[in-house]
Protein backbone atom coordinates (compact mmCIF):
# COMPACT_ATOMS: atom_id res chain seq x y z
CA UNK A 1 0.00 0.00 0.00
CA UNK A 2 2.86 2.56 0.83
CA UNK A 3 4.98 1.66 -2.78
CA UNK A 4 5.66 5.09 -2.64
CA UNK A 5 8.71 4.96 -4.79
CA UNK A 6 10.86 2.82 -6.76
CA UNK A 7 14.45 1.77 -6.79
CA UNK A 8 14.97 3.29 -9.64
CA UNK A 9 16.44 7.04 -9.32
CA UNK A 10 14.96 7.99 -12.70
CA UNK A 11 11.27 6.72 -11.72
CA UNK A 12 11.46 9.10 -8.51
CA UNK A 13 12.82 12.19 -10.84
CA UNK A 14 10.02 11.60 -13.07
CA UNK A 15 7.64 11.07 -10.39
CA UNK A 16 8.36 14.24 -8.58
CA UNK A 17 8.66 16.65 -11.45
CA UNK A 18 5.60 15.13 -12.79
CA UNK A 19 3.80 16.32 -9.72
CA UNK A 20 5.15 19.57 -9.85
CA UNK A 21 3.99 19.75 -13.60
CA UNK A 22 0.74 18.73 -12.62
CA UNK A 23 0.24 20.66 -9.86
CA UNK A 24 1.26 24.01 -11.68
CA UNK A 25 -1.92 23.34 -14.03
CA UNK A 26 -4.16 22.10 -10.76
CA UNK A 27 -4.35 25.35 -8.81
CA UNK A 28 -5.80 27.26 -11.77
CA UNK A 29 -8.57 24.29 -12.34
CA UNK A 30 -9.51 24.24 -8.91
CA UNK A 31 -9.83 27.88 -8.59
CA UNK A 32 -11.71 27.82 -11.90
CA UNK A 33 -14.09 25.24 -10.59
CA UNK A 34 -14.76 26.93 -7.26
CA UNK A 35 -16.00 30.31 -8.72
CA UNK A 36 -17.77 27.65 -10.53
CA UNK A 37 -19.63 26.71 -7.63
CA UNK A 38 -19.49 30.23 -6.25
CA UNK A 39 -17.10 29.08 -3.08
CA UNK A 40 -13.50 30.60 -1.71
CA UNK A 41 -11.27 29.41 -4.02
CA UNK A 42 -8.99 27.96 -0.97
CA UNK A 43 -12.09 26.03 -0.40
CA UNK A 44 -10.85 24.12 -3.46
CA UNK A 45 -7.19 24.35 -3.18
CA UNK A 46 -7.64 22.65 0.23
CA UNK A 47 -10.37 20.20 -1.26
CA UNK A 48 -7.36 18.97 -3.82
CA UNK A 49 -4.69 18.60 -1.27
CA UNK A 50 -6.74 16.93 1.23
CA UNK A 51 -8.38 14.38 -1.75
CA UNK A 52 -5.00 13.83 -3.59
CA UNK A 53 -2.92 12.90 -0.66
CA UNK A 54 -5.49 10.26 -0.21
CA UNK A 55 -6.07 8.89 -3.33
CA UNK A 56 -2.02 9.08 -3.96
CA UNK A 57 -1.63 6.99 -0.78
CA UNK A 58 -4.26 4.67 -0.29
CA UNK A 59 -6.14 4.36 -3.79
CA UNK A 60 -5.76 2.09 -6.14
CA UNK A 61 -4.35 3.72 -9.14
CA UNK A 62 -0.83 5.22 -8.61
CA UNK A 63 -0.22 8.09 -11.26
CA UNK A 64 -3.84 9.10 -11.14
CA UNK A 65 -4.49 12.70 -9.75
CA UNK A 66 -7.75 13.56 -7.99
CA UNK A 67 -8.92 17.02 -6.91
CA UNK A 68 -11.16 19.51 -6.90
CA UNK A 69 -13.59 18.88 -10.46
CA UNK A 70 -15.49 20.88 -12.50
CA UNK A 71 -18.54 17.67 -12.66
CA UNK A 72 -18.65 18.16 -9.04
CA UNK A 73 -18.44 22.01 -9.12
CA UNK A 74 -21.30 22.17 -11.37
CA UNK A 75 -23.77 20.13 -9.38
CA UNK A 76 -23.17 21.85 -6.24
CA UNK A 77 -24.17 25.92 -7.48
CA UNK A 78 -27.85 26.04 -7.14
CA UNK A 79 -27.37 24.37 -3.72
CA UNK A 80 -25.28 27.26 -2.16
CA UNK A 81 -27.37 29.66 -3.49
CA UNK A 82 -30.14 27.91 -1.63
CA UNK A 83 -28.77 26.29 1.43
CA UNK A 84 -25.83 27.91 2.07
CA UNK A 85 -21.74 26.66 3.20
CA UNK A 86 -22.70 24.49 5.96
CA UNK A 87 -25.23 22.75 4.37
CA UNK A 88 -22.34 22.03 1.52
CA UNK A 89 -19.71 20.92 3.77
CA UNK A 90 -22.51 18.36 5.33
CA UNK A 91 -23.08 16.78 1.88
CA UNK A 92 -18.86 16.83 1.06
CA UNK A 93 -18.99 14.74 4.41
CA UNK A 94 -21.62 12.54 3.64
CA UNK A 95 -20.59 11.94 -0.31
CA UNK A 96 -17.15 10.38 1.65
CA UNK A 97 -19.34 8.03 3.17
CA UNK A 98 -20.80 6.83 0.85
CA UNK A 99 -18.17 6.36 -1.15
CA UNK A 100 -16.36 4.23 1.20
CA UNK A 101 -19.41 2.44 1.06
CA UNK A 102 -19.53 1.90 -2.44
CA UNK A 103 -16.15 0.78 -2.16
CA UNK A 104 -15.94 -1.54 0.95
CA UNK A 105 -19.47 -3.66 -0.39
CA UNK A 106 -17.09 -3.83 -3.58
CA UNK A 107 -19.40 -2.37 -6.02
CA UNK A 108 -16.46 -0.71 -7.91
CA UNK A 109 -16.90 -4.40 -10.56
CA UNK A 110 -19.62 -2.54 -12.12
CA UNK A 111 -17.45 -0.28 -13.74
CA UNK A 112 -17.48 -3.50 -16.29
CA UNK A 113 -20.81 -2.81 -17.18
CA UNK A 114 -19.87 0.00 -19.27
CA UNK A 115 -19.33 -0.50 -23.02
CA UNK A 116 -16.15 0.17 -24.87
CA UNK A 117 -18.23 2.73 -27.13
CA UNK A 118 -19.65 4.54 -23.81
CA UNK A 119 -15.93 5.22 -22.68
CA UNK A 120 -15.11 6.50 -26.25
CA UNK A 121 -18.02 9.15 -25.98
CA UNK A 122 -17.14 9.94 -22.60
CA UNK A 123 -13.55 10.62 -23.06
CA UNK A 124 -14.54 12.81 -26.57
CA UNK A 125 -17.11 14.40 -23.86
CA UNK A 126 -14.69 15.23 -21.29
CA UNK A 127 -12.14 16.64 -23.68
CA UNK A 128 -14.70 19.08 -25.10
CA UNK A 129 -15.95 19.89 -22.04
CA UNK A 130 -12.15 20.24 -20.89
CA UNK A 131 -11.28 22.54 -24.19
CA UNK A 132 -14.47 24.60 -23.54
CA UNK A 133 -13.76 25.86 -19.90
CA UNK A 134 -10.87 27.55 -21.02
CA UNK A 135 -12.81 29.80 -23.54
CA UNK A 136 -13.83 31.66 -20.42
CA UNK A 137 -10.59 32.90 -19.56
CA UNK A 138 -10.86 34.88 -23.10
CA UNK A 139 -13.59 37.12 -21.45
CA UNK A 140 -13.15 40.43 -19.05
CA UNK A 141 -15.91 42.35 -16.95
CA UNK A 142 -17.11 39.62 -15.25
CA UNK A 143 -20.45 40.14 -13.56
CA UNK A 144 -23.75 38.87 -12.10
CA UNK A 145 -26.39 38.55 -14.24
CA UNK A 146 -30.41 36.46 -13.58
CA UNK A 147 -30.25 33.67 -15.21
CA UNK A 148 -34.20 32.79 -15.61
CA UNK A 149 -34.10 29.58 -17.22
CA UNK A 150 -32.79 28.04 -13.63
CA UNK A 151 -34.22 30.97 -11.45
CA UNK A 152 -30.86 31.79 -9.93
CA UNK A 153 -27.56 34.43 -9.76
CA UNK A 154 -24.87 33.79 -12.11
CA UNK A 155 -21.82 34.84 -13.69
CA UNK A 156 -21.16 36.10 -17.19
CA UNK A 157 -18.56 38.45 -19.12
CA UNK A 158 -17.67 39.82 -21.87
CA UNK A 159 -15.23 38.83 -25.28
CA UNK A 160 -12.31 40.28 -25.42
CA UNK A 161 -11.72 42.21 -29.15
CA UNK A 162 -10.38 39.46 -31.52
CA UNK A 163 -7.74 42.44 -32.35
CA UNK A 164 -7.26 43.54 -28.65
CA UNK A 165 -3.45 43.42 -27.26
CA UNK A 166 -4.71 41.50 -24.50
CA UNK A 167 -6.33 39.01 -27.04
CA UNK A 168 -3.39 38.76 -28.95
CA UNK A 169 -1.20 38.66 -26.71
CA UNK A 170 -2.85 35.55 -24.88
CA UNK A 171 -3.22 33.88 -28.30
CA UNK A 172 0.61 34.06 -28.89
CA UNK A 173 1.36 32.69 -25.77
CA UNK A 174 -0.85 29.98 -25.89
CA UNK A 175 0.83 28.83 -29.29
CA UNK A 176 4.23 28.70 -27.80
CA UNK A 177 3.29 26.89 -25.20
CA UNK A 178 1.50 24.54 -27.37
CA UNK A 179 4.78 24.64 -29.64
CA UNK A 180 6.97 23.94 -26.53
CA UNK A 181 4.62 20.94 -25.45
CA UNK A 182 4.81 19.40 -28.58
CA UNK A 183 8.18 20.12 -29.86
CA UNK A 184 10.40 19.75 -27.03
CA UNK A 185 9.71 16.18 -25.87
CA UNK A 186 11.81 15.21 -29.39
CA UNK A 187 14.70 17.17 -28.06
CA UNK A 188 15.11 16.32 -24.58
CA UNK A 189 12.85 14.67 -21.79
CA UNK A 190 15.07 15.96 -19.01
CA UNK A 191 12.12 18.09 -18.27
CA UNK A 192 8.38 17.98 -18.40
CA UNK A 193 7.53 20.06 -21.55
CA UNK A 194 4.44 21.51 -19.83
CA UNK A 195 6.34 22.74 -16.84
CA UNK A 196 9.03 23.70 -19.26
CA UNK A 197 6.59 25.76 -20.91
CA UNK A 198 4.92 27.41 -18.19
CA UNK A 199 8.13 28.46 -16.71
CA UNK A 200 9.24 29.99 -20.09
CA UNK A 201 6.12 31.91 -20.34
CA UNK A 202 5.92 33.36 -16.83
CA UNK A 203 9.55 34.88 -17.42
CA UNK A 204 8.81 36.78 -20.71
CA UNK A 205 5.49 37.99 -18.87
CA UNK A 206 7.82 39.20 -15.89
CA UNK A 207 10.72 40.01 -17.49
CA UNK A 208 9.69 42.11 -20.86
CA UNK A 209 7.03 44.43 -21.81
CA UNK A 210 4.24 41.98 -22.39
CA UNK A 211 1.09 42.29 -20.59
CA UNK A 212 -1.21 39.14 -20.02
CA UNK A 213 -3.82 38.43 -17.06
CA UNK A 214 -1.83 36.07 -14.29
CA UNK A 215 -3.45 34.04 -12.10
CA UNK A 216 -3.67 36.51 -9.16
CA UNK A 217 -6.15 38.69 -11.41
CA UNK A 218 -7.93 35.74 -12.08
CA UNK A 219 -8.06 35.06 -8.05
CA UNK A 220 -9.47 38.50 -7.12
CA UNK A 221 -11.58 38.97 -10.17
CA UNK A 222 -13.80 35.44 -8.59
CA UNK A 223 -13.32 36.94 -5.04
CA UNK A 224 -14.90 40.00 -6.04
CA UNK A 225 -18.00 38.77 -8.32
CA UNK A 226 -18.45 35.83 -5.43
CA UNK A 227 -19.18 39.41 -2.93
CA UNK A 228 -21.17 40.88 -5.73
CA UNK A 229 -22.82 38.07 -5.83
CA UNK A 230 -23.44 37.74 -2.36
CA UNK A 231 -24.58 41.41 -1.89
CA UNK A 232 -27.20 40.84 -5.14
CA UNK A 233 -28.87 37.87 -3.34
CA UNK A 234 -29.19 39.75 -0.33
CA UNK A 235 -31.75 42.63 -1.89
CA UNK A 236 -33.11 40.25 -3.97
CA UNK A 237 -34.24 38.60 -0.98
CA UNK A 238 -35.33 41.69 0.94
CA UNK A 239 -37.94 42.43 -1.42
CA UNK A 240 -38.65 39.30 -2.79
CA UNK A 241 -42.06 38.34 -1.07
CA UNK A 242 -43.33 42.07 -2.36
CA UNK A 243 -42.81 41.06 -6.19
CA UNK A 244 -45.52 41.67 -7.95
CA UNK A 245 -46.78 38.62 -9.60
CA UNK A 246 -45.33 38.35 -13.69
CA UNK A 247 -42.06 40.87 -12.73
CA UNK A 248 -40.82 38.26 -10.92
CA UNK A 249 -37.62 37.67 -13.45
CA UNK A 250 -37.64 41.50 -14.49
CA UNK A 251 -36.78 42.65 -11.15
CA UNK A 252 -34.35 40.42 -10.51
CA UNK A 253 -32.68 41.11 -13.99
CA UNK A 254 -32.75 45.01 -12.82
CA UNK A 255 -30.84 44.22 -9.38
CA UNK A 256 -28.18 42.34 -10.78
CA UNK A 257 -27.88 45.15 -12.87
CA UNK A 258 -27.23 47.42 -10.07
CA UNK A 259 -23.70 46.15 -9.11
CA UNK A 260 -22.45 47.11 -5.89
CA UNK A 261 -19.94 49.54 -5.22
CA UNK A 262 -16.18 48.78 -5.03
CA UNK A 263 -16.24 50.37 -1.15
CA UNK A 264 -19.60 48.11 -0.57
CA UNK A 265 -17.62 45.05 -2.11
CA UNK A 266 -14.61 45.88 0.13
CA UNK A 267 -16.57 46.51 3.43
CA UNK A 268 -18.63 42.93 2.72
CA UNK A 269 -14.97 41.33 2.03
CA UNK A 270 -13.95 42.86 5.46
CA UNK A 271 -17.02 41.77 7.36
CA UNK A 272 -17.18 38.22 6.22
CA UNK A 273 -13.29 38.07 7.09
CA UNK A 274 -13.91 39.37 10.62
CA UNK A 275 -16.54 36.56 11.05
CA UNK A 276 -14.19 33.60 9.73
CA UNK A 277 -11.43 35.30 12.44
CA UNK A 278 -14.00 35.15 15.35
CA UNK A 279 -15.24 31.39 14.70
CA UNK A 280 -11.44 30.54 14.56
CA UNK A 281 -11.12 29.67 10.51
CA UNK A 282 -8.51 32.42 10.16
CA UNK A 283 -5.75 33.74 12.03
CA UNK A 284 -6.53 37.31 10.86
CA UNK A 285 -8.59 39.45 8.12
CA UNK A 286 -6.75 39.84 5.29
CA UNK A 287 -7.48 42.58 2.31
CA UNK A 288 -9.30 41.85 -1.14
CA UNK A 289 -6.87 40.98 -3.46
CA UNK A 290 -5.86 38.27 -5.77
CA UNK A 291 -3.09 36.31 -3.27
CA UNK A 292 -2.99 32.89 -2.31
CA UNK A 293 -1.86 33.03 1.24
CA UNK A 294 -3.44 30.44 3.01
CA UNK A 295 -3.36 28.72 6.80
CA UNK A 296 -3.26 25.43 7.58
CA UNK A 297 -6.87 24.53 7.26
CA UNK A 298 -8.45 24.12 10.47
CA UNK A 299 -11.23 21.21 11.83
CA UNK A 300 -14.97 22.50 11.28
CA UNK A 301 -17.86 20.28 11.74
CA UNK A 302 -20.90 21.92 9.91
CA UNK A 303 -23.57 23.90 11.83
CA UNK A 304 -26.84 22.27 10.65
CA UNK A 305 -30.40 22.96 12.15
CA UNK A 306 -31.22 19.39 12.97
CA UNK A 307 -34.42 20.25 14.54
CA UNK A 308 -36.81 17.54 11.87
CA UNK A 309 -39.98 19.54 13.24
CA UNK A 310 -39.38 22.21 11.21
CA UNK A 311 -40.27 21.73 7.37
CA UNK A 312 -37.79 24.31 6.39
CA UNK A 313 -34.63 22.44 8.42
CA UNK A 314 -36.37 18.75 7.78
CA UNK A 315 -36.47 19.85 3.48
CA UNK A 316 -32.54 21.05 4.08
CA UNK A 317 -31.32 18.11 5.53
CA UNK A 318 -33.16 15.63 2.56
CA UNK A 319 -31.63 18.16 0.11
CA UNK A 320 -28.23 17.27 1.50
CA UNK A 321 -28.56 13.34 1.18
CA UNK A 322 -29.89 13.65 -2.08
CA UNK A 323 -26.92 16.11 -3.33
CA UNK A 324 -24.58 13.48 -1.89
CA UNK A 325 -25.77 10.12 -3.35
CA UNK A 326 -25.85 12.53 -6.89
CA UNK A 327 -21.89 14.05 -5.86
CA UNK A 328 -20.81 9.95 -4.83
CA UNK A 329 -22.17 8.96 -8.18
CA UNK A 330 -20.74 11.72 -10.51
CA UNK A 331 -17.46 10.99 -8.55
CA UNK A 332 -17.09 7.90 -8.69
CA UNK A 333 -18.43 7.44 -12.67
CA UNK A 334 -15.72 9.88 -12.91
CA UNK A 335 -12.88 8.25 -11.03
CA UNK A 336 -13.80 4.65 -12.76
CA UNK A 337 -13.91 5.94 -15.91
CA UNK A 338 -10.67 7.80 -15.97
CA UNK A 339 -9.18 4.79 -13.74
CA UNK A 340 -9.98 2.65 -16.80
CA UNK A 341 -8.81 5.24 -19.09
CA UNK A 342 -5.32 5.36 -17.53
CA UNK A 343 -5.30 1.42 -17.02
CA UNK A 344 -5.47 0.84 -20.96
CA UNK A 345 -2.82 3.75 -21.63
CA UNK A 346 -0.15 2.16 -19.25
CA UNK A 347 -0.87 -1.41 -19.74
CA UNK A 348 -1.30 -2.02 -16.34
CA UNK A 349 -4.43 -2.61 -13.85
CA UNK A 350 -5.54 -0.45 -10.84
CA UNK A 351 -8.01 -1.53 -8.09
CA UNK A 352 -11.40 0.33 -7.94
CA UNK A 353 -13.05 -0.71 -4.96
CA UNK A 354 -9.46 0.83 -2.90
CA UNK A 355 -9.64 3.81 -5.04
CA UNK A 356 -13.44 4.44 -3.82
CA UNK A 357 -12.34 3.86 -0.48
CA UNK A 358 -9.48 6.27 -1.19
CA UNK A 359 -11.57 8.69 -2.57
CA UNK A 360 -14.55 9.05 0.09
CA UNK A 361 -11.97 9.25 2.88
CA UNK A 362 -10.18 12.33 0.90
CA UNK A 363 -14.11 13.48 0.70
CA UNK A 364 -14.20 13.43 4.24
CA UNK A 365 -11.76 15.08 5.45
CA UNK A 366 -12.26 17.57 3.14
CA UNK A 367 -15.64 18.56 4.66
CA UNK A 368 -14.09 18.10 8.24
CA UNK A 369 -11.83 21.01 7.14
CA UNK A 370 -13.81 23.59 5.15
CA UNK A 371 -12.76 22.07 1.53
CA UNK A 372 -14.80 21.29 -1.52
CA UNK A 373 -15.58 17.66 -3.19
CA UNK A 374 -13.69 15.92 -5.61
CA UNK A 375 -12.91 13.16 -7.99
CA UNK A 376 -10.13 12.26 -10.01
CA UNK A 377 -9.51 14.65 -12.29
CA UNK A 378 -8.10 13.28 -16.13
CA UNK A 379 -7.02 16.33 -17.44
CA UNK A 380 -4.12 16.60 -14.83
CA UNK A 381 -3.87 12.80 -14.29
CA UNK A 382 -2.75 12.82 -18.37
CA UNK A 383 -0.35 15.60 -17.90
CA UNK A 384 1.68 13.39 -14.94
CA UNK A 385 1.51 10.29 -17.19
CA UNK A 386 2.48 12.68 -20.28
CA UNK A 387 5.43 13.70 -17.93
CA UNK A 388 6.43 10.79 -17.19
CA UNK A 389 4.88 9.96 -13.34
CA UNK A 390 4.23 6.47 -12.93
CA UNK A 391 4.12 5.62 -9.15
CA UNK A 392 2.16 6.82 -6.30
CA UNK A 393 4.82 9.41 -5.44
CA UNK A 394 3.44 11.66 -8.30
CA UNK A 395 0.11 12.12 -6.73
CA UNK A 396 1.30 12.54 -3.53
CA UNK A 397 4.06 15.03 -4.96
CA UNK A 398 1.04 16.85 -6.24
CA UNK A 399 -0.92 17.33 -2.89
CA UNK A 400 2.40 17.86 -0.76
CA UNK A 401 3.32 20.81 -3.77
CA UNK A 402 -0.19 22.16 -3.51
CA UNK A 403 0.29 22.74 0.26
CA UNK A 404 4.07 24.26 -0.13
CA UNK A 405 2.87 26.41 -2.47
CA UNK A 406 -0.10 28.05 -0.82
CA UNK A 407 1.55 28.27 2.40
CA UNK A 408 4.97 29.47 1.63
CA UNK A 409 5.35 30.17 -2.21
CA UNK A 410 2.12 31.82 -3.12
CA UNK A 411 3.92 34.53 -5.39
CA UNK A 412 5.40 31.75 -7.77
CA UNK A 413 1.59 30.87 -8.40
CA UNK A 414 0.15 34.11 -8.45
CA UNK A 415 2.84 35.29 -11.52
CA UNK A 416 1.65 32.70 -14.16
CA UNK A 417 -0.04 33.87 -17.26
CA UNK A 418 -3.03 32.13 -17.24
CA UNK A 419 -2.36 31.96 -21.28
CA UNK A 420 0.36 29.24 -21.08
CA UNK A 421 -2.06 27.08 -18.62
CA UNK A 422 -4.63 27.14 -21.23
CA UNK A 423 -2.07 26.17 -23.66
CA UNK A 424 -1.12 22.99 -21.71
CA UNK A 425 -4.98 22.55 -21.30
CA UNK A 426 -5.36 22.40 -25.04
CA UNK A 427 -2.67 20.43 -25.60
CA UNK A 428 -4.19 17.71 -23.18
CA UNK A 429 -7.52 18.07 -24.62
CA UNK A 430 -5.24 16.91 -28.28
CA UNK A 431 -4.12 14.20 -26.13
CA UNK A 432 -7.57 13.41 -24.19
CA UNK A 433 -9.64 13.01 -27.75
CA UNK A 434 -10.04 9.62 -29.11
CA UNK A 435 -9.02 10.94 -32.59
CA UNK A 436 -9.37 6.88 -33.76
CA UNK A 437 -13.11 6.95 -33.00
CA UNK A 438 -13.65 9.12 -36.10
CA UNK A 439 -11.89 6.31 -37.97
CA UNK A 440 -15.02 3.79 -36.69
CA UNK A 441 -17.14 5.45 -39.10
CA UNK A 442 -18.13 2.85 -41.51
CA UNK A 443 -15.89 0.23 -39.99
CA UNK A 444 -18.22 -0.24 -36.68
CA UNK A 445 -22.00 -0.94 -36.60
CA UNK A 446 -23.78 2.18 -36.72
CA UNK A 447 -25.54 1.70 -33.47
CA UNK A 448 -22.00 1.74 -31.83
CA UNK A 449 -21.26 5.30 -33.68
CA UNK A 450 -24.69 6.57 -32.18
CA UNK A 451 -23.81 5.60 -28.79
CA UNK A 452 -20.30 7.36 -29.06
CA UNK A 453 -22.33 10.67 -30.68
CA UNK A 454 -24.78 10.59 -28.01
CA UNK A 455 -22.54 10.15 -24.95
CA UNK A 456 -19.96 12.58 -26.40
CA UNK A 457 -23.07 15.29 -26.68
CA UNK A 458 -24.86 14.41 -23.69
CA UNK A 459 -21.37 14.70 -21.47
CA UNK A 460 -21.48 18.25 -22.89
CA UNK A 461 -25.16 19.60 -22.71
CA UNK A 462 -26.17 17.87 -19.37
CA UNK A 463 -23.43 16.32 -17.13
CA UNK A 464 -21.23 12.78 -17.10
CA UNK A 465 -23.26 10.63 -14.86
CA UNK A 466 -26.40 11.42 -17.14
CA UNK A 467 -24.23 10.61 -20.13
CA UNK A 468 -22.74 7.73 -18.80
CA UNK A 469 -26.28 6.53 -17.97
CA UNK A 470 -28.01 7.28 -21.71
CA UNK A 471 -24.97 5.57 -22.80
CA UNK A 472 -25.64 2.29 -20.75
CA UNK A 473 -28.88 1.94 -21.50
CA UNK A 474 -28.86 2.59 -25.38
CA UNK A 475 -26.32 -0.18 -25.47
CA UNK A 476 -28.35 -2.33 -22.97
CA UNK A 477 -31.54 -1.85 -25.47
CA UNK A 478 -29.03 -2.57 -29.06
CA UNK A 479 -27.26 -5.90 -27.37
CA UNK A 480 -31.57 -6.85 -26.34
CA UNK A 481 -32.59 -5.75 -30.02
CA UNK A 482 -29.90 -7.61 -31.42
CA UNK A 483 -30.05 -10.81 -29.60
CA UNK A 484 -34.06 -11.32 -30.46
CA UNK A 485 -33.47 -10.72 -33.81
CA UNK A 486 -30.58 -14.26 -33.37
CA UNK A 487 -33.35 -16.82 -32.03
CA UNK A 488 -34.43 -19.18 -34.76
CA UNK A 489 -36.45 -22.06 -34.75
CA UNK A 490 -36.52 -25.21 -36.80
CA UNK A 491 -38.79 -28.41 -36.89
CA UNK A 492 -37.97 -31.91 -37.70
CA UNK A 493 -41.16 -34.39 -37.78
CA UNK A 494 -41.99 -38.14 -37.93
CA UNK A 495 -44.98 -40.05 -37.86
CA UNK A 496 -45.21 -39.44 -34.14
CA UNK A 497 -44.28 -36.31 -33.09
CA UNK A 498 -42.95 -32.67 -34.54
CA UNK A 499 -39.79 -31.49 -32.55
CA UNK A 500 -39.08 -27.55 -32.39
CA UNK A 501 -35.35 -26.75 -32.24
CA UNK A 502 -34.82 -23.39 -30.44
CA UNK A 503 -31.57 -21.62 -30.93
CA UNK A 504 -30.74 -18.87 -28.84
CA UNK A 505 -31.70 -17.18 -25.45
CA UNK A 506 -35.05 -16.94 -25.11
CA UNK A 507 -36.05 -13.66 -23.25
CA UNK A 508 -38.85 -10.77 -23.41
CA UNK A 509 -36.91 -9.14 -26.98
CA UNK A 510 -37.11 -12.56 -28.27
CA UNK A 511 -40.88 -14.15 -26.98
CA UNK A 512 -42.67 -12.61 -29.90
CA UNK A 513 -40.82 -14.73 -32.57
CA UNK A 514 -40.83 -17.62 -30.09
CA UNK A 515 -44.59 -17.84 -29.76
CA UNK A 516 -45.74 -17.17 -33.23
CA UNK A 517 -43.32 -20.09 -34.84
CA UNK A 518 -45.50 -22.46 -33.21
CA UNK A 519 -48.62 -23.90 -35.41
CA UNK A 520 -50.75 -25.56 -32.91
CA UNK A 521 -53.91 -26.08 -35.37
CA UNK A 522 -51.78 -28.03 -37.90
CA UNK A 523 -49.25 -30.00 -35.13
CA UNK A 524 -49.84 -33.57 -34.26
CA UNK A 525 -50.83 -34.33 -30.89
CA UNK A 526 -48.11 -34.76 -29.66
CA UNK A 527 -44.97 -31.95 -29.81
CA UNK A 528 -41.47 -31.59 -28.30
CA UNK A 529 -39.62 -27.92 -27.78
CA UNK A 530 -35.94 -29.32 -27.93
CA UNK A 531 -33.93 -26.56 -25.98
CA UNK A 532 -30.86 -27.91 -26.40
CA UNK A 533 -29.11 -24.72 -28.45
CA UNK A 534 -31.21 -22.22 -26.16
CA UNK A 535 -32.32 -20.95 -22.29
CA UNK A 536 -34.28 -19.49 -20.61
CA UNK A 537 -33.44 -15.54 -19.15
CA UNK A 538 -36.51 -14.27 -17.22
CA UNK A 539 -39.65 -14.30 -16.60
CA UNK A 540 -41.15 -13.06 -19.74
CA UNK A 541 -39.69 -16.41 -21.20
CA UNK A 542 -40.94 -18.26 -18.62
CA UNK A 543 -44.61 -17.01 -19.59
CA UNK A 544 -43.97 -17.59 -23.13
CA UNK A 545 -43.45 -21.27 -22.65
CA UNK A 546 -46.67 -21.76 -20.50
CA UNK A 547 -48.57 -20.04 -23.18
CA UNK A 548 -47.11 -21.83 -25.92
CA UNK A 549 -48.16 -24.99 -23.64
CA UNK A 550 -51.78 -23.79 -23.53
CA UNK A 551 -52.40 -23.33 -26.36
CA UNK A 552 -51.76 -26.99 -27.14
CA UNK A 553 -53.78 -28.07 -24.36
CA UNK A 554 -56.94 -26.23 -25.10
CA UNK A 555 -56.82 -28.69 -28.56
CA UNK A 556 -56.18 -31.84 -26.34
CA UNK A 557 -52.96 -32.05 -27.36
CA UNK A 558 -49.55 -32.28 -24.95
CA UNK A 559 -46.19 -30.56 -25.54
CA UNK A 560 -42.80 -31.37 -24.23
CA UNK A 561 -39.68 -30.13 -23.14
CA UNK A 562 -36.36 -31.43 -23.88
CA UNK A 563 -32.70 -30.91 -23.13
CA UNK A 564 -33.17 -27.70 -20.74
CA UNK A 565 -30.42 -26.90 -19.09
CA UNK A 566 -29.94 -26.80 -15.07
CA UNK A 567 -30.72 -22.89 -15.44
CA UNK A 568 -33.82 -22.68 -17.00
CA UNK A 569 -34.88 -25.83 -15.73
CA UNK A 570 -34.49 -23.93 -12.16
CA UNK A 571 -36.58 -21.12 -13.34
CA UNK A 572 -39.51 -23.30 -14.11
CA UNK A 573 -39.28 -25.00 -10.82
CA UNK A 574 -39.19 -21.79 -9.04
CA UNK A 575 -42.04 -20.16 -10.69
CA UNK A 576 -44.76 -23.23 -10.10
CA UNK A 577 -47.52 -20.86 -9.27
CA UNK A 578 -47.27 -20.03 -12.85
CA UNK A 579 -46.46 -23.75 -14.62
CA UNK A 580 -45.52 -26.99 -13.40
CA UNK A 581 -42.82 -28.99 -14.91
CA UNK A 582 -42.81 -32.98 -14.40
CA UNK A 583 -38.88 -33.50 -14.33
CA UNK A 584 -39.22 -37.43 -13.95
CA UNK A 585 -38.26 -38.06 -17.27
CA UNK A 586 -34.62 -37.61 -18.09
CA UNK A 587 -35.57 -37.43 -21.91
CA UNK A 588 -38.71 -35.68 -22.44
CA UNK A 589 -40.29 -33.21 -19.49
CA UNK A 590 -44.31 -32.90 -19.89
CA UNK A 591 -45.37 -29.70 -19.44
CA UNK A 592 -48.97 -29.15 -17.85
CA UNK A 593 -50.51 -25.74 -16.33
Amino acid sequence: MFDLITKRQTTLRNDVLAGLTAVLTLIPEAIAFTFVAGIDPLMGLYGSFFIGFMTAVFGGRPAMISGAAGSMAVVTTAFIIMFGLEYLLAAVILTGILQVAFGMFKMGKFIRLLPHPVMLGFVNGLAIVIGWAQFNQFKDNTHVIYDAQHDLFTYAGDWLALTSPEMLTMMGLIALTMAIVHFLPRMTKAVPAPLAAIAICTALVSFTPLDSKLVSQVMLDQRTSMIEKEIINERFEAIKADIPYGQYADVAASIAAERPTKEEIAARWQENQQKRVENGDKESVEPLDGSLKGELPSLHFPQLDWDLSSSEAFGALMKVFFLAVILASVGLIETLMTLSLIDEITQTKGNSNRESIAQGSGNMLSGLFGGMCGCAMIGQSMICLNSGGRGRLSGVSTSLFMLIFILFFPRVIEIIPVASLIGVMFMVVIATFEWSSLRLFGKVPKSEICIIVCVSAMTVILDLAIAVGIGVIMSALIYAWNSAKNITITTTEDASQKVYHISGNLFFGSITDFKTSFTAQDDPDQIVIDFASSRLFDQSAIKAVHEVSEKYMALGKTAYLRNLNAESARLLINADDIIEVNMEHDVKTPMTA
